[in-house]
């Protein structure tokens, strides 16, 4: 069982929408982890706007924040200058509120990995040189 997940919005978003084109990959993944989940504010807003038209979906993710299934450690407040600097750095991908936390996240939390649909984690880097742990769907 992999501990230390780092949740980004896709995985959340195909795990609570059934129709989702990754809704069974995201089940697995849920499944091979530890719970609780880490994640940001950022992730949880994305996801909340995302699932706005999924009868139930923002009530979703609200319900698994208060179970603790996710847990958000993250203090963007604490972390803004390393934030900026992220975005700074990757501002031609572009690097989105979300994503900088979570790779901030990677790099406070040692053995973490993110969960994530989304490729631009192959080149995002912790600590400016080292490559992220990702659990990604093999097509991505």
């Amino acid at each position: 069982m992999r501990n230390k997940i780092l949740l980004d919005t896709g995985p959340l978003v195909s795990y609570l929408k059934r129709q989702d084109k990754y809704h069974s990959w995201a089940v697995t993944e849920w499944g091979k982890s530890q719970l609780p989940l880490f994640t940001c504010e950022a992730v949880i807003s994305e996801a909340c706007f995302l699932l706005h038209r999924t009868y139930g979906g923002e009530e979703a993710v609200i319900a698994l924040l208060k179970s603790g299934v996710i847990k958000i450690p993250f203090h963007l407040t604490e972390e803004i200058e390393a934030i900026g600097n992220l975005m700074q750095r990757y501002q031609n991908v572009p690097m989105s509120l979300a994503d900088a936390c979570l790779v901030r996240m990677s790099e406070l939390i040692p053995g973490s990995s993110i969960l994530t649909l989304d490729s631009d984690f192959r080149i995002y880097r912790k600590n400016q040189q080292e490559m992220i742990d990702l659990i990604i769907a093999d097509e991505i």
